[in-house]
């Protein structure tokens, strides 16, 4: 080629080069800098919108259903969801960069032309390879704000949670608030019982403000469940966590309050134990309260023990096999609440000490109900006549077990327990007192006798100092088929730690029982089944993935309206 055209060749491409790189380069870098990082970011919240606007469990991160209930958002679900949009969005724009930036050099250097397009190119190119500075800021600005919002959120929930927590602990603490179980085999200390979904059933172990949320817990079937008793955890129903066994209705809201009846073989508890619920019932409704035994197996017990009294006849004997507690809900007016645990073995349980061994709810009891069979008393039974002996083997059946011996073998047991067996209410009922004053030796009961020193001049003073240095409070209670139902609540009242509320009044009077026998009644309404469904987040997933996306189109609207106010003042037009 000649040398001139040569050297022409090499001056337009110079021209070119200098055009290029002074008036397109700049002009078209700037533009492919502002499209891809446009475009970067439109990638991105495309991806964000469709990871996190969704509310279903499948979807691009999708949420795993949960063995029992979900995790709180923040303590997970918030950072798969980040690295799903991460690692969706950054190999989708490097791949498409790299495509975009293949096929323009392809093109624009793929012949002759392309010695002068070479501005053009590298200007595209150039331009494309720049946006990932802007585009990694962008990223790096997006997990900044996913961990301010998990960081507040966060915050917010551990301080909602410690709030919750302390507020329930107070409440138990106000209240005394205990819960053990009362089926055989088990009588454990429960700290916090197992709760039962009304919608699916699941057994939820730890419903308490924590990791899988403050207020509500979400069930996997998408039930919320109130997580402490104020927000009604109550209204669940609750299980033992050692035996799965049933638990009362307002298990958790109310003091549950053991009380042991100790006695020998025979010795009339079950038969007080029927009396003292008929009164402690006559009682509720005279006062406007209300009593209602948890299990309806105890009702019908109760109301068929009632009948067998009104025909004159005898209870049978209890069963050997250890005792599930009678349960009574029992509510009065003011603070006076309880749920009483009233365990009544056969008399048999007490004849020896591995038999007392086995009556574990002795480690939970604050008060005892002794009661003592006065013809079981060796010096008692002594002074009878052959005659009154004769009448009383006819008109009852009498225990042959000693009730000081009964007695030790119980405070032997108790003094295992941290405190020594120390009891503070203890109260000694003398049972079969209607026969008991038509011998001579009881005779003086139908007199203002002591019954403490009655005991003692009949062989049980060395028992009966025993029970005031184990007890804050002992009480003595004279107790048969007549005694009025007014004195057998005030005894039961106050054993049971209910109260002056318990006591007798003289606007509610007591003369006879209610006629209608207690029934089991429901004392709170079932916690209603609500929430989004087993096939949906959790709300609170659904709220965290909103702030997040809004979140993310805030800083993108930012981002958008910097970099036009940025090219505005750059080409002014």
């Amino acid at each position: 080629m000649h040398p001139i055209i040569v050297l022409l060749l090499i001056a337009v491409w110079l021209g070119a080069m200098w055009l290029g790189f002074m008036y397109v380069f700049p002009v078209l870098f700037a533009a492919t800098l502002v499209v891809a990082g446009a475009a970067a970011l439109g990638v991105y919240y495309l991806h964000a919108c469709r990871t996190l606007a969704p509310s279903s469990l499948e979807g691009p991160s999708p949420v795993a259903a949960p063995d029992v209930a979900y995790r709180h958002y923040l303590l997970g679900q918030v950072w798969r969801d980040w690295w799903t949009i991460s690692r969706t969005v950054v190999p989708q724009v490097y791949r498409t960069a790299r495509t975009i930036v293949v096929r323009l050099t392809r093109t624009l250097l793929g012949g002759p032309w392309g010695f002068f397009v070479l501005p053009v190119w590298l200007a595209l190119c150039a331009g494309i390879v720049a946006a990932a500075v802007p585009a990694s800021v962008f990223v790096l600005a997006l997990t900044a704000l996913y961990g301010v919002v998990a960081a507040v959120g966060l915050a917010a929930w551990l301080v909602c949670v410690l709030v919750l927590a302390a507020v329930e602990r107070g409440f138990m603490m106000y209240g005394r608030i205990l819960q053990t179980c009362p089926h055989p085999f088990c009588y454990e200390r429960i700290g916090l019982p197992e709760y039962e979904c009304p919608g699916c059933g699941a057994r939820h172990r730890r419903l308490t403000p924590g990791a899988r949320g403050a207020f509500r817990n979400v069930c996997r079937c998408g039930a919320r469940l109130p997580t402490t008793v104020p927000l009604g955890r109550f209204r669940l129903a609750a299980y033992c966590p050692h035996c799965g066994g049933r638990l009362p209705e307002r298990i958790g809201r109310v003091r549950v309050e053991p009380l042991p009846f100790v006695g020998g073989p025979a010795a009339g508890k079950t038969t007080f134990m029927v009396l003292g619920i008929r009164a402690l019932h006559a009682r509720a409704r005279a006062v406007h309260g209300r009593l209602a035994f948890v299990e309806q197996r105890h009702a019908q017990a109760y109301a068929g023990a009632i009948r067998e009294f009104q025909r004159g006849g005898r209870l049978a004997k209890t069963g050997p096999e250890l005792p599930l507690a009678t349960m009574v809900d029992v509510e009065l007016p003011g603070r006076a609440r309880r749920i009483l645990y009233l365990f009544d073995p056969a008399g048999e349980h007490y004849t020896g000490a591995t038999e007392v061994e086995s009556l574990r709810y002795l480690d939970h009891s604050e008060a005892l109900l002794f009661v003592v069979d006065p013809f079981a008393l060796p010096h008692l039974r002594r002074a009878l006549t052959g005659d009154e002996r004769e009448f009383i083997d006819h008109a009852a059946v009498s225990s042959e077990e000693d009730p000081a011996d009964t007695l030790q073998r119980v405070l032997n047991d108790l003094r295992s327990r941290p405190d020594q067996g120390r009891q503070k209410r203890v109260a000694v009922v003398v049972t079969k007192t209607d026969l008991l004053v038509r011998t001579e030796i009881g005779r003086c009961l139908d007199e203002d006798t002591d019954l403490r020193e009655w005991l003692g001049r009949v062989g049980l003073g060395n028992t009966v100092r025993t029970l005031d240095q184990v007890a804050a409070q002992v009480r003595y209670f004279a107790s048969g088929l007549t005694t009025e139902p007014a004195d057998v609540a005030d005894l039961l009242g106050w054993v049971t730690g209910l109260g002056p509320a318990a006591a007798s009044n003289g606007d509610a009077p007591l003369t006879d029982a209610p006629q209608e026998p207690p029934g089991t009644a429901p004392l709170r309404a079932p916690w209603p089944v609500r929430g989004r469904g087993a096939a949906r987040v959790p709300a609170g997933y659904q709220v965290g993935r909103w702030a997040v996306l809004s979140g993310v189109s805030a800083l993108t609207i930012a981002t958008v309206t910097g970099a036009v106010l940025a090219a505005a003042e750059r080409f002014p037009f």
